[in-house]
């Protein structure tokens, strides 16, 4: 079934002067938004479209968001186990936790803009990401080993029974 346009449901499109920094705050119209609360509920409407754009998307109205890289920066990790059998997640600046697995992969790629170097990312939920802080990151090549993987060894991290390399490819 072929998709609609929102204005076919009533739904309005607008500018909401919203703003995710790199650092993974959210703003209004340039300034801070206060209140955590309210930065979570609108998270929890955050969607990414296929053309990589982000919008907060509500049963009335769809509004644009300007992200300077990911939605949400990964801040605490906890693990349990190591090797195959073992388990890591990761927390949210908004206090989501995801367990890094097949339905939360981890990659590695460059960061903007061009030429800044590489970071780890992980998916949170469909088309949002998180990027790992620097903290998180050196907690994770602590947990680190090396697997061999078709005949190359690359190190990296057992979560949920797949391998991670903390390399990029």
């Amino acid at each position: 079934m072929a998709q609609r346009p929102a204005a076919a449901f009533g739904r309005q499109e607008r500018q909401l002067g919203l703003t995710i920094k790199f650092d993974g705050s959210w703003q209004h119209e340039g300034r801070p938004i206060p209140r955590p609360a309210l930065v979570k509920l609108f998270a929890s409407v955050l969607q990414r479209a296929a053309d990589g754009s982000y919008w907060l998307v509500t049963p009335v109205e769809r509004g644009r968001v300007l992200v300077e890289d990911v939605p949400f920066i990964a801040v605490e990790l906890r693990h349990h186990g190591t090797g195959p059998g073992g388990r890591i997640e990761l927390r949210t600046n908004l206090d989501e936790w995801v367990a890094l697995g097949p339905d939360h992969p981890l990659t590695v790629r460059p960061l903007p803009p061009p030429g800044s170097g590489n970071a780890p990312y992980i998916t949170v939920r469909s088309g949002l990401e998180a990027r790992l802080s620097r903290a998180v990151y050196y907690e994770l090549v602590e947990l680190g080993e090396s697997h061999d993987d078709d005949g190359e060894s690359r190190f990296g991290v057992w979560s949920s029974g797949m391998f991670f390399a903390l390399t990029d490819a």
